[in-house]
């Protein structure tokens, strides 16, 4: 392999330069320990994928209601009132 531009790399499917990334530089792999992975093991070392669901619109709505830019304020008494 010359490197992350080599043949197949550019394809759609695995993500092999964040995959690598991963494995020899947030765990720490040696290259060789790398590609003897398969990429079951692979997944399993780097753990669960845990992914915050996107927000939707009615969760948008909800968060507006109870976060309202402009909060109802109960109305303020001047000092010097008439």
């Amino acid at each position: 392999m010359t490197g992350l531009d080599g043949p197949g790399l550019d394809r759609p499917g695995l993500d092999w330069p964040g995959l690598m990334r991963a494995g020899l530089g947030g765990l720490r792999l040696r290259p060789a320990e790398f590609w003897d992975l398969t990429p079951l093991e692979l997944q399993l070392l780097l753990g669960p994928a845990v992914q915050a669901p996107s927000l939707t619109r009615s969760g948008l709505q909800a968060l507006m209601q109870r976060f309202p830019d402009q909060p109802d304020l109960p109305p303020q008494q001047s000092e010097h009132s008439e």
